[in-house]
């Protein structure tokens, strides 16, 4: 198998959607037997500075042309073009979702992003992106079709049978930023107060800004003996909040994948979410969709969920059915695999 090099930025075992999908994505690489090197960047988010932008072309130019490099997207959108054509092997851009469409940027920054991705997709052999949506996205920033693999996010066994009612619990799970909609859900969740709930909301601070906003809107909804902020969670807690859930929602403004939908799912839960990007692709039949920001919607679809038992029951099965179906991590490894023994071959002399 041909060696390549994988570069992430920061600390690639944080607990988001990307970094789970990245350090399962290395593991499993490796575990196929592929010898990968795990390259630590400098984590320079949207707006890195000129010695971030120093660190990247330090790290990435000294790199041999013989082992293609996977680019993490946080690195990918935010590089200059000039410093991504010096890269001397074939690049595999590994890409979630457009870095201008996250919600809460200024919206001169989302446009530069966007025309800087834009621009660099240009400099790359291939994209590989973790849904249809995303790819649908890239082409129409001007990335060859021909050149895009999908690579779904992989996923352990599903666990539906492990369930255990805890009552009607509602469980969240995203990172405490604008995109995830958990303003929207609060206030859903005021409106059908009149309901015997309560609801766990889980995940790391990404804005103190936003975190306390949540907290104070959650406090002011006179909602606080209810829903709990529980910040972000070990792997055997996270299980724990899956399996005695009844129901899963999620107000996202938008999604690339939603691997908290996917676990969800193999979860076997019934699914109140967000019509928004790649989200009506990843749960088909297991959720009610409410359009994005839509507080009414969102909360007739908790109510009708949490009163209607038989609707409840359809919606766990098509869960529980689409959540066997998903693919585990080796596939999304031998799909990768696939896009860098390609790349190769078109290197290789005859």
């Amino acid at each position: 198998m041909t060696p390549c090099t994988f570069a992430i930025p920061g600390d690639h075992t944080r607990r988001t959607g990307g970094f789970i999908y990245e350090r399962r994505l290395l593991e499993e690489l490796r575990a196929s037997g592929r010898a990968v090197r795990h390259l630590r960047l400098p984590d320079g988010g949207a707006s890195p500075d000129d010695a971030t932008r120093a660190a990247w072309r330090a790290a990435l130019e000294t790199l041999e042309p013989d082992a293609p490099l996977i680019l993490d997207g946080l690195v990918f959108g935010a590089m200059r073009s000039e410093d991504l054509e010096r890269i001397r092997p074939p690049v595999v851009a590994m890409l979630h979702h457009p870095m201008g469409l996250e919600h809460g940027l200024p919206a001169s920054l989302a446009r530069a992003l966007l025309v800087q991705e834009s621009a660099n997709l240009r400099h790359v052999a291939h994209v590989v992106v973790t849904s249809a949506h995303t790819a649908q996205s890239y082409v129409a920033m001007g990335a060859d079709p021909r050149r895009i693999t999908v690579a779904l996010p992989g996923f352990d066994a599903a666990r539906g049978g492990t369930r255990r009612d805890a009552g009607p619990r509602i469980l969240s799970v995203g990172l405490l930023a604008q995109r995830k909609g958990h303003d929207v859900l609060i206030e859903a969740l005021r409106r059908i107060a009149d309901l015997d709930w309560s609801a766990q909301i889980v995940g790391k601070t990404h804005d103190p800004a936003i975190a306390e906003a949540l907290a104070a809107q959650i406090a002011r909804s006179g909602l606080g003996a209810r829903v709990t902020l529980s910040g972000e969670l070990d792997d055997a807690a996270l299980a724990e909040a899956f399996g005695t859930a009844r129901l899963f929602a999620l107000a996202t403004r938008y999604e690339g994948y939603g691997m908290a939908l996917a676990e969800a799912l193999c979860h076997g839960l019934p699914i109140v979410s967000c019509a928004a990007g790649a989200v009506p692709d990843t749960v088909g039949a297991a959720a009610l969709l409410a359009p994005p920001d839509d507080t009414e919607a969102f909360a007739r679809h908790l109510r009708d969920v949490l009163s209607d038992a038989a609707l409840r029951g359809m919606l766990e099965a098509a869960s529980r059915a689409r959540g066997a179906a998903l693919p585990r991590w080796r596939d999304t490894a031998a799909v990768m695999s696939g896009v860098l023994d390609q790349l190769s071959a078109l290197r290789d002399p005859p």
